[in-house]
Formats: structure tokens, C-alpha cells, sequence
């Protein structure tokens, strides 16, 4: 067991950065892995012929984070808010394993139910890409635990600039998005072993064993969380698939492919608030009321000022910046862009509700938010699809959005109040 107010402190070999130096490090970090991941969809156009292999690629990406919750489980808000040490970094490892193997069957169970027979293998391989990526973020969680973001940033930025690399070289060359897709998850996995696990070992042990109970224990508190993340991932998600069956895989390839920049506003938000998570828990676990509250309206400015810059930078350079990346085919779609920034905006602040409510440990909150997210968007994406067709994906993603954060915020100031002065 560590103590908490000893999880600030490290050797004297690696002294934990400021909380800004983390803030900049992780910011970096995942904006380079999310424009290369960015770029993969603008090639992935370029590269191929038309928006056929788009729309695949687009398909797998929102089949998988249906069932992506059940493989993070919620583990990282949970490590790192873990500010009493209730598990080693061994543990939430081998967890990690249980929860990747549990997501992919589910995923390829439901896409062999659901999806064209031709999409099944990008929808496995692309599993098992982003299933690398969520073992090393186990890693990651400990690093940020001990206040080194320096080791998890470069290691994003890695992993995306080898993935993109590696991409770019194979369906350049043989146009086979299946290969492309395994070569990915091979090198991000070289990434892991050779960069980050060296690392990670200055803090913990990374041995993979965990007992019976603790596996038990952490599926049963965790669960109501991991079932508000599959409804609030699904509530974006079967609107997609919706759009797919109902106007085709293209009209769904040239939608990802305008969104996808505007992901960057929603991507922004995580990179404000993910590094305070850890603080956010100890203020609550000491009855640190005021430091709380004034972390929290930090962290707030910061997600409306990274939206406001992001915003004002789309629509200044968003069509143009289209025209110039997919040719002037996309032009006619580029309207589609002006609901799409509020939807970002509120579903960064919608996913910062849910992280801070679990690490609070206000399960209640979070699976009541989820579960409405997904509630309203059944509900509404046949009908806003038909009148609005591509628009109506994005109208459905802000009813579902701001219906989940108005229930996740009773019950977050409710535990709030709770604290201490």
C-alpha cells in the first residue's frame, strides 16, 4: 500500500514536474499521436480510391468504441485517482488484459452480427490496434501517478508518428488496409517494450498478476462506470452506423472526414483536465474544499478557452483547409461543419463530468449520465437522420450530450456539497 501524500514524491533520480510542465508535456504529446491519427483519415482518402476505404476505416472506428469501454473498464480515471494504493501497477495490468480480451470478443461478435461481411477483418485488426494502445496506457497512468507526463507525451508522440509512418508506407504501396492496420499495431507494441516498459519500472512493478478477489472487486465497483462509457460511446456511435446503413459507407467515410478536425476541440478538453485528475481526487480525499473548487473553475476556463480558440480557428480555416486536404469534391459538404463545434465543445465538457464524477468515485452520477446520453439518441437519430440527413448525426450527439450533462451535474454537486471548507 503507498500512502497518499506520498504520491507526489519519487527518487531523487526522477523528481516529479510541475502541474504546468505535465499540462505541456501531455498536451503535446497527444496533439501530435491526434494529428497523425488525423492525417490516417485524410490519406486514407487520398491514398485510396475515393471514400470506399474511408467509410471502412470510419465503420471500424465506431464499431470498436461501441465496446472500447469494456477494454479500458475505466481503469485509467480509476489508477489514477488511486491515491490510497489500493492496487499495484501488476494489477491494473493483468485487469487490463481481462477487460481487452472480454471488449475484442464482444466487438467481433457484434460487428459479424451487424456489419458487411468485407469490413469484418479492418474492424478485428483496428481492435487489436487501439487494444496496444490500451496496455500501454496502464503504464502511462503510473507515470502520471509519480507526476512524470514528460514519459507519457513523448511516448504519444511516438506512437503516432511510427503509426502514420508505417501507414503511410504500406497502403501506399499495397493499398491493403487489413496489412496496414496489423504492421500499426506491431510497431506501436515495439513502442511499448522498448520506450515505455523501462521506464514505468523506475516506479512499480509491471508483473501481471492479480488475485481473485481484487479481479471481482474491481468488475463489480467499476461497472456501473464501464456501462455509462459503452452508452456514452455508443450514443455517438450508432448514429454513425445508422448513417452508414441508411445513406452508405460513403456518406459516412465524407462525414468522419469533415469531423475529424473538429475532434480536436473535444481532444483539447482531455488535455486540460486529464493531468488534474489525480489532484482533483487528493483535494476531495483531504476535505480540501476551496483548492477543489478553484481547480475545477481552472479547469473549466481552460476547456472553454481551448474551445473558443479551436472554434474561431475552424471557422476561419476549416473549409479552405477541407478544399486543400480531400480537393474540392468535399466542398459541398463543408456547412457541416458549423454544428459539429458546439457538439465538440459539449461533449469535452460532457467527458470531463464523467472522468471527474468517477474520480470521486460518484458511480451513481456517471451510469445515469451514460445511460441518458444513449436513451435520447436511440430516440432521436432515426427521425434527425431522415430530416437532416448528415446533419441529423450531429443534431442527435448534442440532444444526447447536454441531456448527460444535466443529470451528471446533480449528482456531481451533490458530492461537492459533501466537502469540507
Amino acid at each position: 500500500m503507498r500512502d497518499a501524500d506520498k504520491i507526489d514524491e519519487l527518487t531523487e533520480s526522477t523528481p516529479p514536474l510541475s502541474v504546468k510542465q505535465n499540462m505541456a508535456w501531455n498536451s503535446i504529446g497527444s496533439l501530435v499521436n491526434l494529428g497523425c491519427q488525423w492525417l490516417i483519415t485524410i490519406l486514407i482518402v487520398r491514398l485510396g480510391n475515393g471514400y470506399e476505404a474511408a467509410g471502412v476505416y470510419s465503420l471500424a472506428t465506431s464499431v470498436y468504441g461501441i465496446f472500447s469501454p469494456v477494454g479500458q473498464y475505466r481503469m485509467k480515471t480509476y489508477q489514477v485517482s488511486d491515491v490510497k494504493g489500493e492496487n499495484t501497477t501488476g494489477e491494473y495490468l493483468a485487469f487490463r488484459y481481462i477487460t481487452i480480451a472480454a471488449s475484442l470478443l464482444l466487438c467481433f461478435a457484434y460487428s459479424a452480427l451487424s456489419c458487411p461481411s468485407y469490413a469484418l477483418p479492418a474492424i478485428m485488426l483496428y481492435g487489436v490496434f487501439k487494444s496496444v494502445s490500451l496496455v500501454i496506457e496502464v503504464l502511462h497512468a503510473c507515470d502520471q501517478q509519480h507526476g512524470r507526463m514528460d514519459y507519457v507525451g513523448q511516448s504519444l508522440a511516438l506512437q503516432g508518428v511510427i503509426s502514420f509512418t508505417v501507414f503511410v508506407g504500406l497502403f501506399m504501396v499495397t493499398g491493403n488496409l487489413e496489412l496496414t492496420l496489423l504492421a500499426m499495431s506491431v510497431s506501436v507494441a515495439i513502442v511499448g517494450l522498448m520506450l515505455d516498459a523501462p521506464r514505468t519500472l523506475r516506479f512499480d512493478s509491471l508483473l501481471p498478476r492479480i488475485g481473485r478477489d481484487k479481479v471481482f472487486r474491481l468488475l463489480r465497483v467499476c461497472l456501473p462506470a464501464v456501462a455509462a462509457g459503452i452508452a456514452a460511446s455508443a450514443a455517438p456511435s450508432l448514429p454513425r452506423q445508422y448513417l452508414s446503413l441508411a445513406m452508405g459507407s460513403e456518406s459516412l467515410g465524407i462525414y468522419s472526414s469533415i469531423a475529424a478536425p473538429i475532434a480536436i476541440i473535444q481532444m483539447g478538453a482531455s488535455y486540460v483536465y486529464g493531468p488534474l485528475l489525480t489532484y482533483f481526487s487528493l483535494h476531495y480525499a483531504r476535505g480540501e474544499k476551496k483548492d477543489f473548487l478553484e481547480l475545477l473553475k481552472k479547469a473549466v476556463l481552460g476547456i472553454v478557452g481551448i474551445g473558443a480558440i479551436c472554434t474561431v480557428a475552424i471557422i476561419l480555416l476549416g473549409e479552405p483547409l477541407l478544399v486543400l486536404l480531400y480537393g474540392e469534391s468535399i466542398h459541398s459538404y463543408t456547412s457541416l461543419m458549423i454544428p459539429m463545434i458546439p457538439f465538440a465543445v459539449l461533449t469535452g465538457g460532457m467527458w470531463f463530468i464523467n472522468d471527474l464524477s468517477m474520480s470521486l468515485r460518484s458511480f451513481r452520477g456517471s451510469f445515469w449520465g451514460g445511460i441518458s446520453s444513449l436513451v435520447c439518441a436511440v430516440t432521436v437519430m432515426v427521425p434527425m437522420v431522415s430530416m437532416y440527413g448528415m446533419n441529423g448525426v450531429t443534431f442527435t450527439g448534442l440532444l444526447s450530450c447536454l441531456v448527460s450533462v444535466l443529470v451528471m451535474s446533480i449528482f456531481l454537486f451533490r458530492k461537492i456539497g459533501g466537502l469540507g471548507h
